[in-house]
């Protein structure tokens, strides 16, 4: 028995004991195809040489300095190197060790700017249904899965939550694009009115919702009208790209290509590839300048955050993607990858769409195209799509609650960005089998839709 306490006490596990690019091998030798990046994180896959050689050498001259002593010349580096290219005047970077710990932090900081700012009475959050924000309470709080939320509602923080950009269920007949866009977009602004403007702290909101609702991308528009209000009202903009940020959707930072500025940013995941754990907040000029000629103190901190061993893999992931034209094959492949898709499951019974951006793709499972309506609960499409690849040798992530926390399932996808041609098609072979088998078992014992 493992002394292990797993995510699940009744799964047993496999045994992890080496990579090798997009391949992971388990203690028997089987290879599996890491078609999710693990949870969108390894986007260099399992074994690169450069980040690799930059762990060691940092470990030979100084693995860790606490960060109230010392500072660092690659976390320095990393530093300027990620606000060079941040949009916006997103300046000034806080190191973290995960994306939770990242959204804690840019809740915090945006309340303690609004507190030095003389305006205490701001305590709230206004966020999404179908976001997710990570696993620590305040991260949970303004998330909004229902499912990671319940157990723990009496002890979260009280935030506000409005409709996703979620065109494909939501959407009205005759509706366009752009006016259903603009229509969940002002929910915003009338829960703000409902709430009183000068109580709210900050909107946040992934710009390509991840792991709870798969790969939703916003329609042309959203954000911009988002912006405009958070504006309008002196509300901040806080913008979680744990998962889709890092070059996931094919830029450097996901929101570069809804053409708006925000005020706080979060990234993680694919900031450190896998190697190492980390994750970053990048606030802008006016908040970083309202804590520096204020208290000069943001009240927060972790024993990891800025760890040296950490920034210098991550500076090793930057050089990667960027001298290495890594980045530059996420939109080409991720074409290719759609392509692929479309052909094998765009008149599939049961994929009622097919969506994402860059190498953050997903396909929404449905009971009936037509009625779009999603299979029964009981079905666990999820956990029997996860073990029937894993049995193929593919790892990929399903998940169940799509629609509200309880009904829907999808499947998400975020290979790493150096997968090949072939190696598409493989995925595509392997994740077509497994969708064929589990959905037409699924069908047969739950016939009716919900």
């Amino acid at each position: 028995m493992s002394q292990v306490f797993h995510r699940h006490c009744h799964t047993p596990l496999r045994t992890a004991v080496r990579g090798d690019g997009v391949y992971l091998y388990d203690q028997d030798g089987k290879a599996y195809l890491d078609a999710s990046g693990g949870a969108a994180v390894s986007c260099l896959g399992h074994s690169h040489a450069g980040v690799r050689a930059a762990l060691h050498k940092q470990i030979d001259q100084l693995a860790y300095a606490h960060s109230s002593f010392f500072t660092t010349e690659v976390a320095e580096t990393l530093a300027t190197r990620l606000t060079a290219r941040a949009p916006g005047d997103l300046n000034h970077v806080y190191f973290l060790s995960g994306g939770s710990e990242a959204v804690e932090a840019a809740l915090k900081l945006a309340r303690q700017y609004f507190v030095e700012r003389g305006e205490p009475q701001r305590s709230r959050f206004i966020a999404r249904r179908q976001s997710y924000h990570g696993n620590t309470l305040g991260a949970l709080a303004v998330g909004g899965n229902a499912w990671r939320r319940a157990p723990f509602a009496p002890l979260l923080t009280h935030a506000e939550h409005i409709a996703p950009c979620y065109a494909y269920r939501d959407c009205k007949p005759g509706e366009s694009l752009f006016d259903y866009g603009q229509r969940v977009a002002n929910e915003l602004e009338q829960c703000l009115l409902t709430v009183g403007p000068e109580t709210v702290i900050a909107f946040v909101a992934e710009p390509v919702v991840g792991a709870t609702a798969g790969a939703l991308t916003a329609v042309e528009g959203y954000f911009k009208r988002i912006r405009e209000i958070c504006d309008r009202y002196g509300v901040l903009l806080i913008l979680d790209e744990v998962m889709c940020g890092m070059g996931r959707t094919g830029t450097l930072f996901a929101h570069e290509q809804e053409g708006i500025h925000t005020d706080i940013v979060t990234i993680a995941k694919g900031l450190g590839a896998g190697y190492q754990p980390i994750g970053a907040m990048l606030a802008s000029d006016r908040i970083y300048d309202t804590i520096a000629n204020g208290s000069g103190f943001f009240q927060h901190g972790h024993t990891y955050m800025a760890h040296a061993t950490t920034m210098a893999g991550s500076l090793a992931v930057l050089d990667a993607l960027e001298q290495e034209q890594i980045l530059a094959r996420v939109n080409p492949m991720g074409e290719a990858l759609m392509t692929r898709l479309r052909e094998r499951f765009g008149e599939h019974p049961h994929i009622g769409d097919i969506r994402g951006r860059g190498l953050f793709q997903a396909l929404e499972l449905v009971h009936d195209r037509d009625s779009k309506r999603p299979f029964d609960p009981r079905s666990k499409l999820d956990s029997r799509i996860k073990s029937a690849g894993m049995s193929r040798g593919l790892m990929c992530y399903p998940m169940a609650g799509t629609i509200d926390g309880h009904r829907g399932h999808h499947i998400l996808l975020a290979p790493p960005f150096i997968i090949e041609e072939s190696q598409l098609d493989e995925l595509t072979d392997k994740l077509y089998d497994t969708v064929q088998q589990v959905t037409a078992e699924a069908f047969t014992e739950y016939p009716d839709a919900v």
